[in-house]
């Protein structure tokens, strides 16, 4: 237990029986009344967020989420499986729990797995990720100054818009966030 005075983004408060993230908070203290806290939550499995006050100094049970750094090994009906970097424990996280960074994640890539109970709660890539193109059709010839986009499959199936200067088998920089081109990776 701690109080709305402990805050701090990125905690994990257990509200109702639900977890949340706190986005963003901000101490109020207006000048007739009681001080408050004005927060953004984030409910950890649907994504929704919610804004929500709080009076100053009011007790909110903070949940003991574990972040772990972990490999991923490979895919197996419908689960991914992770390994524990320092304790070599393999843990399969459901299909769902993976959301979009399934778009983006390769064999051997290091994740962040926030883990609650012992149950994945969910996983986050880095903010980048180098992938290589597997299909995209080729730019027309004097269509390179436009500056126009065309879409490109990656090595693992999603698709992005990229320019139209790039061809098959080069590799780029995408933001696993939403999908964004970022740039050419030279090897």
């Amino acid at each position: 237990m701690a109080t709305t005075n402990d805050l701090k983004n990125g905690i994990v408060l257990n509200l109702d029986r639900q977890l949340w993230t706190v986005v963003d908070f901000q101490h109020v203290k207006p000048g007739k009344g009681g001080a408050f806290v004005r927060t953004t939550l984030k409910h950890i499995l649907t994504g929704k967020v919610v804004d929500r006050t709080f009076n100053a100094g009011l007790k909110v049970d903070i949940a003991a989420v574990d972040r772990r750094e972990m490999t991923y090994l490979y895919q197996e009906t419908g689960e991914y499986v992770f390994m524990d970097a320092e304790t070599y424990d393999q843990i399969h996280v459901p299909k769902e729990t993976v959301g979009p960074a399934a778009d983006y994640i390769l064999e051997n890539t290091t994740a962040t797995v926030a883990l609650h109970d012992g149950n994945p709660l969910y996983v986050e890539l880095p903010a980048s990720v180098e992938l290589v193109i597997s299909q995209t059709d080729p730019g027309v010839q004097g269509d390179r100054s436009t500056g126009g986009t065309k879409p490109a499959t990656l090595e693992t199936g999603a698709q992005i818009q990229v320019p139209l200067f790039l061809t098959t088998g080069e590799k780029v920089k995408v933001d696993t966030r939403d999908g964004r081109y970022l740039g050419r990776v030279n090897s």
